[in-house]
């Protein structure tokens, strides 16, 4: 089975590395839509915009299944892309939601969740996660700086302004307590020495990996028969510098070759 994969730009390889652990033999395609990184500041308009011409262009590669690996187009434009194409989509908000509220629910029933602004903006996660247990408080913050620290690689534990920008966002949720904090943007992970630091007592919630989690149910219970095992990366900006960081999101460099495509034809 092919299996797409899409996001703004590398933070959903922290989706895809998770997926590749869980199905060893499936063929995954990712893009990474670079040159147009962040969708997070982005309209709604064009977020869908964004999101549809993804998808058609990994339409253009066969696959059969796509994980949506960007909180922002999840929370904003998944219901377009689920009416618009007749395949099977899994975003990252639903699965998330879930194992945060898991978590508040045998604790003291409260939610914190790290997104862009057009994550934030749209409720989508609040929705979700009162849809499982009304009586979960759940506060939201968007945090648009923490993109470009993950892109440009200001993520080690102690860096001066990632720490700093990470108090600026998050002190003020202190009192709130709260027992789970959702990563709802895939780029969040690489920051999450600095969130620990900065917010130490909620579990963290990687929605790029609950996503994976789900993707790979999904994935096993459409087809049972695998692939080969491929691996085929596509970038809308420059493959080199696509590879160069790349490394931090996946814990290894990338050897397979990284082919730029124009993603305004699609």
């Amino acid at each position: 089975m092919r299996i797409g994969i899409f996001d703004s730009g590398l933070g959903g390889l922290t989706g895809y590395r998770a997926l590749r652990e869980l199905l060893p033999a499936h063929d995954l395609i990712y893009f990474g839509d670079n040159a147009r990184v962040p969708y997070g500041t982005k309209s709604g308009e064009v977020i869908c915009r964004f999101a549809l011409q993804d998808v058609r262009f990994l339409l253009s590669q066969k696959v059969e299944a796509v994980l949506v690996a960007c909180g922002t187009v999840s929370s904003n434009a998944l219901e377009l892309l689920e009416r618009t194409f007749p395949l099977p989509f899994v975003g990252v908000v639903e699965p998330a939601a879930k194992r945060a509220a898991e978590i508040a629910a045998a604790g003291n029933g409260r939610v914190l969740v790290l997104g862009t602004a057009a994550t934030v903006g749209s409720g989508a996660y609040e929705k979700a996660i009162k849809a499982i247990d009304p009586a979960i408080r759940v506060e939201s913050v968007a945090c648009p700086m923490f993109v470009p620290l993950a892109e440009n690689g200001f993520t080690q534990k102690g860096d001066i302004a990632a720490t700093e920008i990470a108090k600026r966002y998050l002190k003020p949720y202190e009192a709130f307590s709260p027992d789970a904090m959702i990563l709802g943007c895939t780029h969040f992970p690489l920051l999450s020495d600095i969130l620990t630091d900065v917010l130490p007592a909620p579990l963290q919630v990687s929605a790029g990996e609950e996503a994976a989690k789900a993707m790979a149910k999904a994935a096993l219970a459409l087809s049972p028969a695998a692939g080969t095992g491929q691996d085929l990366f596509f970038t809308s900006d420059d493959p080199e510098a696509f590879r160069k960081n790349a490394a931090a999101f996946l814990g290894r460099p990338i050897t397979a070759e990284i082919k730029r495509i124009e993603i305004e034809k699609y």
